[in-house]
């Protein structure tokens, strides 16, 4: 057998391997990379792979991102954690900014930390002491990603 049809068939396998894995879900280019990697596939075949999963819009980071933030925000994440999360995935800097820029807004930030509050709202209303209760609200939507701004907002409006 040749080098070109051993680098075809090794492409071929590569190929399988990276739709089975965007069958299940969408993926970045990155966590393709990263993926094929592990499979012991290497760079040459995982490059023209990738190009080719593009060619045939398997693979769309910017779609990706826009499901990816959509998901998010029904989890009840902050801004922080949104770019973080997205960042983790590969995304690069100026992709994620526009995404934000164009489907997260103020008022998005503001609905999401209210409504992961009012989940957690009964949890921490048994707390009596109503400084040590804004300090846990404080806590909780940190950890959550939201920003200072946003929860001071919140625990100003509402206790």
């Amino acid at each position: 057998m040749n080098e070109d049809s051993e680098f075809k068939r090794t492409c071929n396998k590569a190929m399988n391997a990276a739709v089975r894995l965007l069958s299940r879900r969408n993926h970045t280019k990155y966590e393709i990379r990263q993926k094929l990697k592990q499979r012991g596939f290497v760079a040459e075949v995982i490059t023209k792979v990738i190009s080719e999963c593009e060619q045939f819009n398997y693979i769309n980071d910017e779609q990706t991102a826009q499901y990816y933030l959509r998901e998010l925000q029904t989890k009840g994440y902050g801004l922080r954690r949104i770019r973080f999360s997205m960042k983790k995935k590969g995304l690069n800097e100026e992709l994620i900014s526009n995404i934000l820029e164009d489907h997260h807004t103020d008022a998005d930030e503001l609905e999401n930390a209210r409504r992961s509050l009012e989940k957690k709202l009964r949890t921490l209303n048994r707390e009596k002491d109503a400084r040590k209760r804004k300090e846990k609200i404080y806590r909780f939507l940190y950890s959550k990603g939201f920003s200072a701004s946003v929860i001071s907002e919140l625990i100003s409006g509402n206790i």
